[in-house]
């Protein structure tokens, strides 16, 4: 495969059957692309297309996932052709390694697509004001979600200020956390705002989704490595406006059945990226990605043993897991596929056969159950686990099969065990690293894995919380 990189603000990707040269100044047509609201609307369709390109931006490949396997939930095939993927999962991560790659460029090429909305939208003649500011109430909400995940990942990462290519851009400095994360608080606040209360389309958000983004950037605030105490406090306030008007917003838990959140368009999506399972967006984490070779599968990841053995057993484990496999008209246990482990059931639910590589199942990236679970924890970490705490993540419990927490339990034990939640709930679905990042457990995490799962490649520092920046755009600018 031929690849050619270029930096990713400056929307130039690479591709397998087709070359493109194109200039980078022209690119991005700044006012005179959006002169009017169906200009603004088609840039906003835009930017949210580039988080949905399959293998090449955005979410819809396996990249957080391979990104996300050194927490204690994921790991990948100790041999064939998954290096890049073992990278991630023993700490050794080259900054050629292309499995990062669409997350930094889908990121970025929607910043640019943003930035481009929220400098030029005062320029549109017209349209209607409600409707101009829902668009770019969604363009600010986007450029926050992509920096967040940019600063989560990376660390200290550029921030461009315009929409419109400048030779100096390529040389920006990288912005510390605690820059990226004010930008990413005041693009929320001000998508707060503007976002009316009711999607306008589907895989779109609305007030709650913003409000609920918003909560997870304090909760995270308030760990590593902006260790601010102080934001908890907002994190438990801005989550519980959720869960107090979720019938505004048409949130809660989905009761028919764990397995069927996984397909989309339920209550339990707060904000979710749908795809159409075909060549302009599908989603390939689905299907073969989390299938043995035993069944044909690619084997790209599936659990770590011990979190496997450790996950409370009850409908919601059953949900999760794929434990046995049809090989041949014969049914075999994990313990006898080529890997001896179980694999990731959620990611198998299709609308036909789960043997494909092209679904047109939701990448997911944020569930009610997060805003309950964040609200529990912030609210402990802030004040009290007080009766709305232990509703909230007794509420996930009771769902997934099983009892509710000890009425008056201290306030560490309260909080482990909603830590423990989360890992449950979203097993798989890369929120566990976040959460050992911002809590300072990733060596924790790693210190006792199952002698038949990797190992890290050497002892596990701070450093190695973040990521290489990708090797071609370092290349280009001297300052990342």
């Amino acid at each position: 495969m031929k690849k050619l990189y270029f930096i990713s603000i400056l929307f130039l990707a690479s591709a397998c059957s087709k070359q493109l040269k194109e200039d980078p100044k022209g690119l991005v047509l700044g006012s005179a692309g959006i002169s009017n609201q169906a200009g603004l609307e088609a840039a906003l369709t835009g930017a949210y297309g580039s988080l949905m390109v399959p293998w090449e931006s955005g979410f819809t490949t396996v990249s957080q996932i391979a990104m996300s396997m050194g927490a204690d939930d994921l790991t990948t095939h100790p041999g064939s052709n998954k290096e890049e993927f073992r990278e991630f999962d023993r700490f050794s991560v080259s900054s050629l390694n292309s499995r990062m790659t669409p997350i930094w460029r889908g990121c970025y090429k929607t910043i640019q697509s943003t930035t481009n909305i929220i400098d030029n939208y005062t320029k549109v003649q017209d349209g209607t004001d409600a409707t101009i500011k829902a668009i770019v109430g969604e363009a600010y909400f986007l450029r926050g979600l992509c920096y967040y995940w940019l600063t989560r990942f990376w660390g200290s990462v550029p921030v461009y200020p315009s929409g419109q290519y400048k030779p100096e851009y390529l040389n920006l400095p990288k912005g510390a956390p605690a820059e990226i994360y004010k930008l990413i608080e005041a693009d929320l606040l001000k998508a707060e705002e503007w976002v009316p209360n009711t999607k306008r389309n589907q895989g779109r958000p609305n007030k709650g989704s913003v409000k609920a983004l918003l909560a997870d950037v304090y909760l995270t605030e308030g760990g590593w490595p902006i260790k601010d105490p102080s934001k908890y406090a907002l994190a438990a306030a801005k989550a519980k406006e959720v869960i107090d008007n979720k019938a505004t917003y048409k949130f809660d838990l989905y009761q028919g059945g764990f397995l069927n959140i996984f397909a989309g368009g339920t209550t339990e999506d707060v904000f979710t990226l749908f795809t159409k399972g075909q060549w302009t967006t599908y989603n390939s984490f689905y299907g073969l990605s989390t299938m043995p070779e035993n069944e044909g599968g690619w084997s790209d990841f599936f659990p770590e043993l011990n979190f496997f053995s450790n996950f409370p057993a009850g409908s919601r484990k059953d949900a999760t897991f794929s434990t046995s496999f049809l090989v041949n008209g014969v049914t075999i246990p994990w313990e006898q596929t080529s890997t001896k482990h179980p694999y990731y059931k959620k990611f198998t639910i299709q609308s036909g056969t789960k043997a494909t590589y092209m679904s047109n199942n939701p990448v997911i990236l944020i569930r009610y159950a997060h805003v309950l679970l964040i609200f529990a924890e912030a609210q402990a970490r802030s004040g009290d686990a007080n009766a709305d705490a232990y509703d909230a993540v007794n509420a996930v419990r009771r769902r997934a099969g099983l009892g509710d927490l000890p009425a008056g339990l201290t306030g560490n034990d309260f909080i482990n065990a909603v830590i423990d939640e989360r890992a449950w709930e979203f097993a798989g679905e890369w929120n566990r690293w976040f959460d050992l990042v911002r809590l300072e457990r990733v060596e924790e995490a790693n210190a006792n894995k199952n002698p038949n799962d990797l190992q890290p490649a050497g002892p596990i520092t701070k450093e190695k919380y973040v990521l290489p920046i990708p090797g071609a755009d370092a290349l280009m600018n001297p300052n990342l």
